[in-house]
């Protein structure tokens, strides 16, 4: 089969006469048809519903596509042969167009608005409309299903809203009809997390943050601090959350993440031996809620396993009361979460421990404020830059009391808008020192004193 297929395209550039020209979709439905009138493919058809084909399986699905074209001469208007089969392989096989997307590493977000609207989110804070679109709803849904079957999910009009993944790095959100109007018929959001490996020196030069910040972040938690990583969707809390982890020095950590793994720590040597201590978990979501594994669960078990380091992918529920009681019983934690500033990150956490217990308010911000004495904000601007905005202490006396210690902050000087062009100005600046208790607790837990001078020895604003 090989041998007779394999110059199909030297072959109908030759018998080109011969070819029968039509409608894509009518290809693209011939194609789909052809494969379920042979009883031989049935088992490739259950792979290609659940979207996980093999790979010794795939030239197998190309060779049968060749043979679907030769002997139906078929052709369609402004592709070639090979731009056709490589067409209805993506379509009958994969994601479609969407499939160039996902391999992309410059892209963060696919989302499909409707069946003709996609855009495209790329890592440098631009979005365009893409040029393709799919054949008609129908198609978009079918591809949609596909992309749910790999994470066993799926969806209907009894469970029109549906989160999955499509791998360790991609979460996808799915909306159907009557959720959406019925002429869009589905819409999704997919994340796409792609390890940029970024290190210290390209934050300073994308201006992210400065030297000092940087250094500053890295250290106290490096030496035993919690802290918490704030900002929207885009703001990169879990580029540089991936970063500080990449800083520590002979700690032992264990990363806790929600439907898809964002994280990848592992670091290897020549020989693929293991260099750090890591260990990457993940929930597990089930219909039947005694077989759900939620961040809270794996909160309970990483006790166990005796971690330097706890790192919570996102606080998004109920796991926050169990991040911040790990905080607060001598274990170093890290964590992101939504919110709006510094300040307002600590009402956002006490927010999320109520749904995991009846204690109240100014008890669980006692709790909070303990857990996490470190903020760091991270925020995409207007103009798609990403910065670390404002670096926070929270104090806590004696008596209890609370009071907010900016240490750095960005401040902008100028923004306007000329024309279609956001410009932003501004610069970092150092606003105070850490306080006694700070200084006393890094202290405390191993950093010496002549590092700790390095951390305050920098004039303020």
């Amino acid at each position: 089969m090989q041998n007779r297929y394999s110059t199909l395209g030297k072959r109908t550039s030759i018998l080109n006469n011969n070819l029968k020209e039509q409608k894509y979709i009518d290809v693209l439905n011939g194609a789909k048809a052809f494969f379920q009138s042979n009883d031989n493919y049935k088992d490739l058809i259950l792979e290609i519903d659940k979207g996980n084909i093999e790979e010794n399986k795939k030239d197998k699905i190309k060779l049968i596509l060749e043979k679907f074209i030769d002997d139906s001469n078929s052709s369609v208007e402004g592709l070639t042969t090979d731009e056709l089969l490589s067409r209805l392989y993506e379509d009958i096989v994969g994601f479609s167009f969407i499939t160039k997307y996902l391999n992309d590493k410059n892209v963060e977000e696919i989302n499909i608005n409707s069946w003709e609207d996609i855009e495209i989110n790329y890592s440098n804070g631009s979005r365009i409309k893409a040029p393709e679109q799919f054949i008609n709803k129908e198609q978009a849904l079918n591809i949609i299903r596909k992309m749910l079957n790999i994470s066993g999910a799926t969806i209907d009009n009894a469970s029109p809203i549906v989160l999955g993944h499509l791998s360790k790095n991609i979460r996808i959100a799915v909306l159907k009809s009557p959720i959406v109007d019925e002429d869009v018929e589905v819409c999704a959001s997919i994340r796409i997390v792609n390890a940029n490996n970024l290190e210290r020196e390209d934050f300073i030069k994308n201006e992210t943050a400065t030297e000092e910040m940087l250094d500053f972040i890295s250290n106290v938690i490096n030496y035993g601090t919690s802290m918490c990583v704030a900002g929207s969707t885009g703001s990169g809390k879990t580029t540089i959350t991936d970063w500080i982890l990449t800083t520590l020095e002979n700690k032992r950590i264990f990363t806790i993440e929600s439907g898809s793994r964002e994280f990848d720590l592992v670091k290897r040597d020549k020989n693929g031996k293991s260099t750090n201590s890591i260990i990457h978990t993940i929930t597990r979501p089930s219909e039947n809620e005694n077989l759900s594994i939620e961040q809270e669960d794996l909160l309970a078990v990483a006790l166990r396993f005796h971690p330097d380091v706890i790192c919570v992918g996102e606080m998004r529920d109920k796991e926050a009361f169990s991040a911040q009681e790990a905080a607060r019983t001598g274990h170093t934690v890290i964590t992101t979460v939504h919110s709006n500033d510094c300040r307002s990150t600590y009402k956002r956490v006490v927010s999320l421990c109520k749904k995991g217990t009846d204690i109240d308010n100014q008890t669980l911000m006692e709790f909070v404020t303990e857990a996490f004495p470190i903020v760091v904000y991270a925020k995409q601007l207007d103009n798609k830059q990403r910065k670390l905005t404002e670096i926070m202490e929270c104090i806590v006396d004696e008596k209890g009391t609370v009071s907010y210690n900016t240490l750095f902050r960005y401040k902008v000087t100028k923004n306007i808008r000329e024309k279609d062009k956001v410009i932003i100005e501004g610069h970092f600046e150092k606003v105070n020192n850490i306080s006694e208790n700070m200084k006393e607790r890094l202290l405390q837990n191993g950093m010496p004193y002549n590092e700790l001078e390095k951390l305050i020895s920098k004039e303020v604003s």
